[in-house]
């Protein structure tokens, strides 16, 4: 009687059928959203390298990836289509735009800056103000990136556990960045922007943004609690004063500017932060502090 011998599959077959974690299926419109953000976060690196009046509008481009990265969530939970993909995809792209962008966007436009200047100034600083720039935007891209993993490794699924982030979050970290470059760049096409206090507050926001670009990435790779500001104001039904804190809101944008408003609301924000832990490590803490007992000091008869 004659044996068969099964023919062995080839290699490359076996390569492609031994793929047990393969991806099949994808939710279509929180990943393009989340491509949206990516896509802004790289126009606003190309257009920050183009320089002079481009600055202002990269920094617009970095808010608009803001705005897809709070959408893809809420419309991937609304449609009940989170994965694992999903959250991997927005890590990437917010990298990119959250991370990436804001370094470059901070590196270029102070070398740009800082080459400009002539005279005593730039003897002063030298080069060691270039290099403490680049130290800078290599810091603040790699923290960047540290927490984004350390979220990704952390993360729960259950939305109800999302009242807070560990650290700042790196789109509120690039908001700041991002903001403090609007505002300098609106004092430039202000009418009043020749006189002598705007260009001195003008050098000031420049020559302080490495310093809260550093600032901001030490506090994302802390352990400071930063509330998550969409959980709690938008979730459920809220106490009135919300509402007059939201009419509050809209009435310093439209009494500032979007520019100042933007840097006050986001300054505020990544100070939240470190406040709220020294006022209960330190205040609360004297506070409820045991009253020591008294001993009397009258001698024994």
């Amino acid at each position: 009687m004659m044996l068969i011998r099964k023919k062995q599959p080839g290699p490359a077959r076996r390569f492609f059928r031994n793929r047990p974690h393969r991806l099949k299926t994808i939710a279509l419109l929180p990943s393009m959203i989340t491509l949206i953000n990516g896509t802004c976060g790289f126009a606003a690196i190309g257009l920050a390298a183009k320089g002079d009046r481009y600055y202002g509008l990269a920094a617009y481009m970095i808010f608009y990836a803001m705005i897809a990265d709070v959408l893809d969530g809420r419309v991937a939970r609304i449609s009940k289509t989170t994965s694992s993909f999903g959250g991997q995809l927005d890590s990437l792209c917010d990298v990119l735009s959250f991370g990436a962008a804001p370094a470059f966007l901070m590196l270029n436009l102070l070398l740009s800056h800082h080459r400009q200047l002539v005279g005593s100034a730039q003897m002063i600083l030298g080069d060691f103000f270039e290099r403490f720039i680049w130290i800078t935007a290599v810091a603040y891209l790699c923290c960047a990136a540290i927490r984004l993993a350390r979220f990704n490794a952390e993360n729960e699924e259950d939305e109800t556990a999302h009242m807070s982030f560990l650290g700042l979050p790196t789109p509120a970290a690039a908001g700041v960045v991002a903001a403090l470059v609007m505002f300098s760049q609106s004092l430039l096409t202000d009418s009043a922007a020749q006189t002598a206090l705007y260009q001195v507050l003008y050098s000031g926001i420049l020559y302080a943004l490495p310093f809260v670009t550093l600032t901001c990435a030490l506090l994302m790779v802390s352990r400071l609690r930063f509330p998550h500001l969409f959980n709690h104001l938008f979730r459920g039904r809220k106490p009135l004063n919300y509402l007059y804190f939201s009419i509050f809101v809209v009435g310093m944008i439209a009494l500032c500017g979007l520019e100042l408003s933007l840097v006050l609301t986001f300054g505020s924000f990544a100070l939240s932060g470190p406040v709220r832990w020294f006022w209960r490590k330190v205040i609360t803490a004297k506070l409820h502090k045991p009253a020591e007992p008294v001993h009397s000091t009258t001698p024994l008869t």
